[in-house]
């Protein structure tokens, strides 16, 4: 029989060459041909303790589990130990885990190759310039876009009690309070449409009282409107004062 030379240096311990011998004599680790592997075994580690490996003694301990599970396989079976279990299956399942571990192992290596030459970069957040607006814009256009709005919720309005309040008076807004809940309104986001500073339940008073306050606050400087032609509609932010 051609002698098996292996270096020992290049298994991960006694268990490792093991499996290979099992597998290169393409037999199951359940149903080990004791007297043949073990005979490998030892001709693979022969002059060990020559060698400079760390694991020495784990591969001797091996060679002297191989040799005991082949006396116990060659001694005469006794009527009582029909129920003794196969001294090899011990082994098996060392084994078993053993290659289940090691096909674990090869799995995550072919991810960690995968990666090795990926570089991933933090997110990392662009934040675009707004565009200068450099156009001026007429008070009549401000008015136009209102009449718009007004126009647009009289069509979609219901009838009210509001439409009544001729017989016991008019409605009163204050402008002033109109630029409070405009500055309200500012305070929860930067810019807001024109269009949004008038409800749906707004009277017609509230609306007029609604875009007073707002030409107030642009020639008091507090309010800078601009045309957006994708809304359709002016954009309103706060002013420098």
């Amino acid at each position: 029989m051609e002698k098996i030379l292996y270096r020992l240096d290049a298994f991960e311990g006694p268990l490792d060459l093991l499996l290979t011998l099992i597998q290169r004599n393409k037999v199951s680790i359940y149903d080990i041909p004791i007297a043949e592997i073990t005979e490998q075994y030892l001709e693979a580690i022969e002059g060990i303790e020559e060698m400079n490996l760390d694991n020495t003694s784990e591969f001797l301990v091996m060679a002297a589990q191989l040799l005991y599970i082949k006396s116990k396989l060659l001694l005469p079976k006794q009527e009582t130990d029909e129920d003794e279990e196969d001294p090899r299956e011990e082994l098996a399942r060392r084994l078993a885990e053993y290659q289940q571990f090691k096909e674990a192992s090869k799995e995550l290596r072919k991810n960690e190759f995968a990666t090795r030459h990926m570089v991933f970069r933090e997110t990392e957040r662009i934040d675009f310039p707004a565009p200068e607006y450099n156009i001026s814009h007429t008070t009549d256009e401000l008015l136009e876009a209102f009449n718009s709005i007004l126009s647009r919720r009289i069509r979609r309005a219901k009838p009210e009690k509001r439409a009544f309040s001729r017989i016991v008076g008019r409605e009163k807004v204050s402008v002033d309070d109109m630029v409070e809940k405009i500055c309200k309104v500012l305070k929860r986001g930067k810019r807001v449409r024109f269009e949004t500073l008038f409800r749906e339940e707004d009277s017609k008073p509230e609306m007029i009282a609604t875009f007073l306050a707002v030409l107030e606050m642009i020639r008091m400087g507090k309010l800078r409107a601009d045309y957006d032609e994708g809304k359709k509609d002016f954009i309103l932010t706060t002013g420098k004062n």
